[in-house]
């Protein structure tokens, strides 16, 4: 029943999703939240629908939407969403300056669909993983992004209560990956590589960023890498 979902959680079937949906599920159960994966032309499309798939079997999340988007890869000029673009390495200074995997303004494409479905389904949290410290300087996941947009949904919706979390925002990745294991995240099942859908490249700023993050909190990255490259 529609009137049972309290939470749309965004679920990429990234790490920090994935433990922003463990958490979802911990704190108001798993049949009193939704999840939202939009799909957008990215390189990983397919890999990353079928992450979210599994990872929502795992935690037993029932309601799922999944969105194709095709404005932001009809638009481009992200590495993400257009092939002559090469995903570029890690370099050892990541968020330095936005780099060329940014999709622009991608975000709120992604948090305009959940609010309206958080609307429809009468839900009053909007979850999502957006992480500002230790990631590679996107700025819609800055903090006064999700403070303004919030101030936008009061202002742009029927009772204007839906508000969304951000609790991971402040958290390094080293601190996500201890919470996602306290709370039992399944890793295993996620998926953050920008380039490849067989096993991660880690090369790539997602993958780099992943990797020292598990390393620094003393465990191993449970999914498979096509170099073993730190």
């Amino acid at each position: 029943m529609s009137e049972s979902i309290q939470t749309v959680v965004t679920l990429s079937g990234g790490m920090d999703s994935t433990v922003c949906a463990t958490l979802a599920v911990r704190e108001k159960g798993a049949a009193h939240v939704a999840a939202l994966h939009v799909s957008y032309g990215q390189r990983t499309e397919a890999r990353e629908q079928r992450a979210f798939q599994e990872i929502c079997d795992r935690l037993g999340i029932r309601r799922r939407l999944v969105v194709c988007n095709q404005a932001l890869s009809q638009i481009g000029g992200s590495a993400l969403t257009d092939s002559s673009l090469a995903v570029p390495e890690a370099g050892p200074e990541i968020g330095a300056a936005v780099p060329i995997t940014y999709v622009p303004f991608r975000n709120a494409h992604f948090l305009s669909v959940a609010v309206s479905w958080a609307e429809v389904l009468g839900a009053e949290t909007i979850y999502i993983g957006a992480v500002e410290q230790d990631s590679s300087g996107y700025p819609d996941c800055r903090p006064e992004y999700y403070e303004a947009f919030n101030r936008l949904i009061q202002a742009g919706t029927k009772e204007g209560r839906i508000r969304i979390h951000t609790p991971l925002i402040a958290l390094k990745k080293e601190q996500i990956v201890r919470r996602g294991l306290e709370l039992n995240a399944p890793f295993e099942l996620t998926w953050s590589c920008y380039s490849r859908e067989d096993r991660a490249c880690g090369i790539c700023e997602s993958c780099a960023l992943r990797l020292r993050a598990f390393q620094a909190a003393g465990t191993n990255d449970p999914i498979p890498y096509q170099t073993a490259s730190r």
